[in-house]
């Protein structure tokens, strides 16, 4: 598995197919595995003619892991995906993210435009902005001996998923507790690049899709019908809206 080095901190990525590139930017407690080679994303958007680069977040899947909340900082998260652009020779890519990788990419549609044709922000809606998604709850239930200690249900599903991925739980609890910052309406409203938001009609984590969609200048809404936070991800919707997205846009 190729990797680089971000300063100190190793980042494992994959790399594959010809043609514009995407960059796809995973969500909390998961990995470039779990989000999107076992999903289908990566061959479909190979099929569809992209290059894909996928990279495993500082404190998941093969990169680093991390036991210090700072260094978790959700800007400094993102600038993982600018260095592996440099890293790679990319000036600029379509950034596709999912929950937390949602997060980061709005960071760099808003900050980084030069280097973003078009940002895709799964699973994410006004939480963006409000919060409501995993909280100080979850990095609990990270730290408990065992998914029967916990009680709280957001918890529960946040350790159960953890568990399955075979997860760094304690790297996991830290990065919960660094990147927690939320975007300002302000920031969000001054995003000038394409802007997908795609969430799953029974998603009671990401916040509505439509609110965050009538704050950030033209962005289309893409609903994912009758999935929740957790299985969306690979729907049929969600990847022919990408798709389609992609296609279109300039």
């Amino acid at each position: 598995m190729p990797s680089f080095h971000h300063g100190d901190v190793e980042i494992a990525y994959i790399d594959e197919g010809a043609g514009e590139p995407i960059v796809l930017v995973h969500g909390f407690a998961s990995s470039k595995n779990v989000n999107w080679i076992y999903p289908t994303w990566v061959s479909e958007l190979v099929k569809a003619g992209r290059r894909v680069i996928a990279l495993d977040n500082r404190g998941h899947g093969e990169s680093a892991k991390l036991y210090d909340a700072a260094q978790y900082e959700i800007a400094t998260m993102a600038s993982d995906v600018i260095a592996l652009m440099d890293h790679l020779g990319i000036a600029r890519a379509d950034i596709m993210g999912y929950s937390l990788g949602s997060r980061m990419t709005a960071i760099l549609a808003r900050e980084n435009s030069d280097r973003v044709r078009s940002a895709i922000l799964g699973g994410i809606g006004i939480g963006l902005i409000e919060g409501g998604g995993p909280g100080e709850a979850v990095a609990l239930a990270l730290e408990v001996p065992s998914l029967d200690d916990v009680t709280d249900p957001v918890g529960r599903t946040f350790r159960a998923f953890a568990d399955q991925t075979r997860s760094d739980r304690r790297a996991l609890a830290a990065c919960l507790r660094g990147s927690r910052r939320l975007m300002t309406r302000e920031e969000a409203a001054g995003m000038r690049v394409p802007v997908l938001i795609a969430v799953g009609s029974k998603d009671e984590i990401a916040g509505s899709a439509s609110a965050l969609g009538r704050i950030i200048p033209g962005s289309q809404v893409l609903d994912i019908p009758n999935r929740d936070h957790m299985r969306a991800v690979g729907d049929k919707v969600y990847k022919t809206g990408v798709i389609d997205f992609l296609s279109r846009r300039k």
